[in-house]
């Protein structure tokens, strides 16, 4: 079967491109290629912000009614189409069907906020600030903003912001991961057929050149990122060089915590739901499980005991964890694998051995599970991103808290016990921008903001939420004074002013 050619959505139609140069695309699960992209050059993502740049002098002006009635339109074409939408996810990346219809249903969740944008930009009023002089704030769009989303949600991550951006009245180009680019392209007709302009949301499909070219691109107001550190770092380097507003969400190193009275049943549920599901490949995953003393050994075993019955597998029939998403990642954490052992770590469960339930030219790798992991191994201190669960054996809460705050990224942590008060010490303690009590993956609710600290967060703003409005707006601050009525013409009395 000859792989399908993907090309950008630029001005409301699917083009090809002028570039040359291709990507591509496989099915993870068995491992064929299935389509071939278009990756996109400097020419390619100038056209793209042109026609956003020309869309943004008539979208910036379209009323908030408008606006809204478009986010409404597409809230109910994308909920109608999920399961369209999760096939192609998981035909793309490999995460089971499942997995992939719960992210749509995060992202829908952003959608929805987005359809209340009148309350969140709304203004502040300040009547007689000095003698007949009123001043209030408004807040208003940028203009062309990008986009560039990783591989690993490619439904969820574009939702995080192309929906706030429109809806405060700015447009986007979108740079999806060039690994995944089917599902980018389906929200953006969508888009297009909820009643959004052509030419407010395009897509370009590319790589480093095709991000370095909206980085640089003088028109392009605002980036928003999520990726490695690595990338986010350059993301905001660069970009922040020309003068562009950034929020680039980079990597993570989340921890659970296990403190001796938790519920031990309730920590390795979690712990095997956050660190495999996915297959890993989330930047909330749990891959560093810290268990304090003297509970290692139970916990250990209950974990063990949950990952036997886990079905790894092809995410259309069924299985609990899917492939990862390329052969080259795949060997990637492999590499970690065998890192991990040569390093002295306890493989308790190892995923190199597993016998998937799907093609054997997908791209498998099993649950792993590490006991006895130092802070010195490379399976500990690098992010993986893949399903590999470290545990590493503390003496107490302060050492515990001590690692965590040790460790470079500050994305997501997570605290398990029915100790109510170590619970608020934790939360108080901790430094990470999301914290989860009893929940292994803290990602919040589209009304507050994602994001994390220290290297998992380049910028000031985080995603969606009350945060995402400010990043996608600009303040201004107007103060008016009025002729006064009273020095006009007829006046037949009554009433009088002071």
């Amino acid at each position: 079967m000859d792989a399908a050619r993907i090309g950008h959505f630029v001005d409301g139609e699917r083009i090809d491109g002028t570039s040359g140069r291709h990507g591509d695309v496989f099915d993870p699960a068995t491992g064929r290629r299935t389509g071939l992209v278009a990756l996109a050059g400097a020419a390619d993502v100038a056209v793209a912000v042109e026609a956003a740049g020309r869309a943004a002098r008539s979208w910036r002006d379209a009323s908030l009614a408008r606006r809204t009635a478009v986010l409404f339109a597409f809230r109910e074409l994308v909920h109608a189409r999920r399961d369209r939408l999760a096939e192609v996810i998981t035909a793309e990346h490999g995460k089971v069907l499942a997995d992939a219809a719960g992210e749509v249903q995060r992202g829908l969740e952003v959608v929805e906020y987005a359809c209340g944008i009148a309350s969140a930009l709304r203004g502040r009023f300040s009547e007689n600030v000095s003698t007949g002089v009123d001043s209030y704030s408004l807040r208003q769009p940028l203009g062309v903003v990008a986009v560039i989303s990783p591989f690993n949600f490619p439904v969820m991550v574009p939702l995080w912001f192309v929906p706030i951006a429109v809806a405060c009245g700015n447009t986007v180009v979108l740079k999806p991961s060039e690994k995944d680019p089917g599902a980018a392209l389906l929200l953006a007709e969508w888009f297009v057929e909820a009643g959004l302009p052509a030419g407010v949301l395009n897509v370009v499909n590319g790589d480093a050149e095709a991000v370095d070219a909206l980085l640089d691109h003088p028109d392009v107001r605002a980036v928003s990122f999520v990726g490695s550190t690595p990338v986010a770092r350059h993301v905001h380097r660069r970009a922040t060089l020309t003068g562009k507003r950034v929020q680039a969400l980079g990597g993570a190193k989340n921890h659970l915590v296990v403190l001796p009275d938790a519920d031990l049943d309730l920590a390795a549920d979690a712990a095997v739901n956050a660190g495999f599901g996915s297959a890993g490949e989330r930047c909330m995953a749990i891959s560093a499980l810290v268990a304090v003393e003297p509970v290692a050994d139970a916990l250990v075993a209950r974990i063990a005991a949950r990952m036997a019955g886990l079905r790894t597998g092809d995410g259309r029939r069924g299985c609990d964890m899917g492939p990862l998403v390329t052969a080259a990642h795949l060997a990637r954490v492999r590499g970690y694998v065998e890192a991990g052992v040569a390093a002295g770590a306890v493989p308790v469960v190892d995923g190199r051995d597993v016998v998937p339930d799907g093609d054997p030219n997908g791209f498998w790798l099993g649950p792993t599970l590490f006991d006895r992991v130092t802070p010195d191994m490379s399976v500990y201190t690098d992010e993986i991103f893949g399903p590999v669960l470290g545990v590493v054996r503390v003496d107490s809460y302060d050492a515990a808290v001590a690692l965590v705050n040790a460790n470079p990224y500050g994305n997501g942590t997570a605290v398990f016990t029915n100790d109510g008060g170590a619970a608020r010490r934790f939360q108080h303690e901790v430094e990470v921008g999301m914290v989860g009590i009893n929940v292994p993956i803290p990602v919040p609710m589209a009304y507050y903001s994602f994001g994390g600290w220290k290297a998992s967060l380049f910028g000031d703003l985080h995603a969606h939420g009350e945060d995402g409005v400010r990043f996608f707006t600009r303040g201004k601050v107007v103060t008016s004074r009025w002729p006064d009525p009273r020095h006009g013409g007829v006046n037949l009395g009554f009433p009088t002013q002071t």
